[in-house]
Protein backbone atom coordinates (compact mmCIF):
# COMPACT_ATOMS: atom_id res chain seq x y z
CA UNK A 1 0.00 0.00 0.00
CA UNK A 2 2.82 1.87 0.79
CA UNK A 3 4.45 1.70 -2.32
CA UNK A 4 0.91 2.89 -4.34
CA UNK A 5 0.92 6.23 -2.39
CA UNK A 6 4.22 7.35 -3.06
CA UNK A 7 3.82 6.06 -6.62
CA UNK A 8 0.28 8.08 -6.87
CA UNK A 9 2.34 11.02 -4.97
CA UNK A 10 5.42 10.94 -7.12
CA UNK A 11 2.63 11.37 -9.89
CA UNK A 12 1.02 14.52 -8.94
CA UNK A 13 4.35 15.98 -7.92
CA UNK A 14 5.61 15.37 -11.67
CA UNK A 15 2.02 16.85 -13.12
CA UNK A 16 2.01 20.03 -10.63
CA UNK A 17 6.00 20.43 -12.11
CA UNK A 18 5.62 20.31 -15.29
CA UNK A 19 2.36 22.38 -14.84
CA UNK A 20 4.73 24.86 -13.16
CA UNK A 21 7.18 24.67 -15.56
CA UNK A 22 4.38 25.44 -18.82
CA UNK A 23 3.18 28.55 -16.61
CA UNK A 24 6.84 29.55 -16.59
CA UNK A 25 7.42 29.09 -20.50
CA UNK A 26 3.84 30.71 -21.40
CA UNK A 27 4.96 33.95 -19.07
CA UNK A 28 8.20 34.08 -20.71
CA UNK A 29 6.60 34.03 -24.29
CA UNK A 30 3.55 36.05 -24.15
CA UNK A 31 4.35 39.72 -26.05
CA UNK A 32 5.47 42.68 -23.57
CA UNK A 33 4.26 45.49 -25.33
CA UNK A 34 5.34 48.87 -22.88
CA UNK A 35 4.19 52.18 -23.38
CA UNK A 36 5.57 55.18 -20.73
CA UNK A 37 3.63 55.08 -17.38
CA UNK A 38 3.10 58.97 -17.16
CA UNK A 39 1.10 60.49 -19.41
CA UNK A 40 2.65 63.35 -21.54
CA UNK A 41 6.34 62.00 -19.93
CA UNK A 42 9.19 62.13 -22.19
CA UNK A 43 13.23 61.59 -21.77
CA UNK A 44 13.76 64.90 -19.93
CA UNK A 45 11.13 63.93 -17.18
CA UNK A 46 13.63 61.68 -15.29
CA UNK A 47 17.33 61.57 -15.03
CA UNK A 48 19.21 58.77 -17.24
CA UNK A 49 21.40 57.78 -14.58
CA UNK A 50 18.99 57.67 -11.89
CA UNK A 51 18.25 53.19 -11.73
CA UNK A 52 20.51 51.69 -9.41
CA UNK A 53 21.70 55.13 -8.04
CA UNK A 54 23.68 55.20 -4.72
CA UNK A 55 23.92 56.72 -2.16
CA UNK A 56 20.08 57.20 -2.13
CA UNK A 57 18.84 58.20 1.12
CA UNK A 58 17.73 55.98 3.66
CA UNK A 59 16.78 53.24 0.58
CA UNK A 60 20.25 53.15 0.27
CA UNK A 61 20.28 52.34 -3.68
CA UNK A 62 17.76 53.71 -5.98
CA UNK A 63 16.00 50.81 -7.51
CA UNK A 64 14.18 52.44 -10.03
CA UNK A 65 13.45 56.01 -11.84
CA UNK A 66 11.63 58.87 -10.96
CA UNK A 67 9.71 60.11 -13.57
CA UNK A 68 8.27 64.09 -13.14
CA UNK A 69 5.37 65.49 -13.97
CA UNK A 70 2.72 67.43 -12.47
CA UNK A 71 0.38 66.56 -9.35
CA UNK A 72 -2.47 64.16 -11.25
CA UNK A 73 -1.07 64.18 -14.08
CA UNK A 74 -2.12 60.26 -15.29
CA UNK A 75 -0.46 56.98 -14.48
CA UNK A 76 -1.45 54.58 -17.66
CA UNK A 77 -0.63 50.75 -17.06
CA UNK A 78 3.13 50.14 -19.12
CA UNK A 79 1.79 46.91 -19.98
CA UNK A 80 -1.23 44.63 -19.15
CA UNK A 81 -1.45 42.61 -16.29
CA UNK A 82 -2.86 41.56 -13.27
CA UNK A 83 -3.22 44.40 -9.98
CA UNK A 84 -1.76 42.18 -6.90
CA UNK A 85 -1.61 44.85 -4.70
CA UNK A 86 -2.97 48.66 -4.12
CA UNK A 87 -2.55 50.40 -0.63
CA UNK A 88 -0.45 52.95 1.10
CA UNK A 89 3.23 51.71 2.83
CA UNK A 90 5.43 54.20 4.89
CA UNK A 91 7.95 55.36 1.93
CA UNK A 92 5.96 54.44 -1.35
CA UNK A 93 3.05 56.09 -0.12
CA UNK A 94 0.05 55.38 -2.44
CA UNK A 95 1.54 52.71 -4.13
CA UNK A 96 0.29 49.75 -6.82
CA UNK A 97 2.24 46.62 -7.90
CA UNK A 98 1.14 45.18 -11.34
CA UNK A 99 2.37 41.50 -12.69
CA UNK A 100 2.97 41.70 -16.08
CA UNK A 101 3.92 38.84 -18.64
CA UNK A 102 8.03 37.48 -18.60
CA UNK A 103 6.65 37.48 -14.81
CA UNK A 104 7.80 40.91 -14.49
CA UNK A 105 6.48 43.34 -11.43
CA UNK A 106 5.71 47.18 -12.27
CA UNK A 107 6.11 48.59 -8.53
CA UNK A 108 4.28 52.50 -8.63
CA UNK A 109 4.87 54.62 -5.92
CA UNK A 110 3.71 58.16 -4.45
CA UNK A 111 0.49 58.79 -6.62
CA UNK A 112 -1.80 60.89 -5.13
CA UNK A 113 -4.60 58.92 -6.26
CA UNK A 114 -5.15 54.83 -6.79
CA UNK A 115 -7.79 54.48 -9.79
CA UNK A 116 -7.59 50.94 -9.59
CA UNK A 117 -8.10 47.52 -7.24
CA UNK A 118 -6.17 44.38 -6.36
CA UNK A 119 -7.26 41.68 -8.67
CA UNK A 120 -8.45 44.02 -11.60
CA UNK A 121 -6.84 43.05 -15.04
CA UNK A 122 -5.65 46.06 -16.52
CA UNK A 123 -4.79 46.64 -20.30
CA UNK A 124 -2.01 48.63 -21.50
CA UNK A 125 -2.57 52.35 -21.28
CA UNK A 126 -5.48 52.03 -18.63
CA UNK A 127 -5.41 54.95 -16.03
CA UNK A 128 -4.04 52.95 -12.04
CA UNK A 129 -3.61 56.36 -11.02
CA UNK A 130 -1.92 59.87 -10.56
CA UNK A 131 1.03 61.17 -9.88
CA UNK A 132 1.34 62.75 -6.91
CA UNK A 133 3.92 63.69 -3.32
CA UNK A 134 2.92 60.34 -0.72
CA UNK A 135 5.26 58.92 1.43
CA UNK A 136 8.68 60.06 1.37
CA UNK A 137 8.07 62.11 -1.50
CA UNK A 138 6.01 64.52 0.57
CA UNK A 139 7.75 67.87 0.33
CA UNK A 140 9.31 66.86 -3.19
CA UNK A 141 8.39 67.69 -6.50
CA UNK A 142 5.70 65.23 -7.69
CA UNK A 143 6.68 62.48 -9.40
CA UNK A 144 6.17 58.64 -10.08
CA UNK A 145 8.79 56.58 -8.46
CA UNK A 146 8.68 53.75 -10.84
CA UNK A 147 10.40 50.06 -10.83
CA UNK A 148 10.34 46.98 -12.39
CA UNK A 149 11.93 43.50 -10.96
CA UNK A 150 11.45 40.28 -12.11
CA UNK A 151 10.18 37.00 -10.42
CA UNK A 152 13.24 35.33 -11.93
CA UNK A 153 15.96 36.28 -11.03
CA UNK A 154 19.00 37.27 -13.38
CA UNK A 155 22.54 36.48 -11.83
CA UNK A 156 24.12 37.47 -14.50
CA UNK A 157 23.26 41.16 -13.77
CA UNK A 158 24.79 41.41 -9.85
CA UNK A 159 28.04 43.15 -9.87
CA UNK A 160 30.05 44.15 -6.80
CA UNK A 161 28.10 47.38 -6.19
CA UNK A 162 26.52 48.12 -2.84
CA UNK A 163 23.38 45.65 -3.12
CA UNK A 164 24.74 44.58 -6.10
CA UNK A 165 23.55 40.85 -5.25
CA UNK A 166 19.81 42.11 -5.00
CA UNK A 167 20.49 43.65 -8.87
CA UNK A 168 19.87 40.48 -10.31
CA UNK A 169 15.82 40.71 -9.94
CA UNK A 170 15.59 44.28 -10.76
CA UNK A 171 14.99 45.51 -14.48
CA UNK A 172 16.45 48.70 -15.83
CA UNK A 173 13.38 50.53 -16.72
CA UNK A 174 15.28 53.22 -18.79
CA UNK A 175 15.84 51.81 -21.79
CA UNK A 176 12.06 50.85 -21.84
CA UNK A 177 10.67 54.34 -21.11
CA UNK A 178 13.68 55.77 -23.91
CA UNK A 179 11.98 53.67 -26.32
CA UNK A 180 8.62 54.40 -25.27
CA UNK A 181 9.31 58.17 -25.43
CA UNK A 182 10.30 57.84 -29.00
Amino acid sequence: MHGCLRFISMKIIKRILLFLIIIVIIGYLLPHPFVMPVEGAGKSSYNQQSFWAYPWGSSITHKGVDIFAKERTLVKAPAYGIVLFTGNINKGGNVVVLLSAKWRFHYFAHMQNINTSAGSLVNTNETIGTVGTTGNAKGKAPHLHYTITSMIPMPWKADKQVQGWKKMFYINPIPLLNKASS
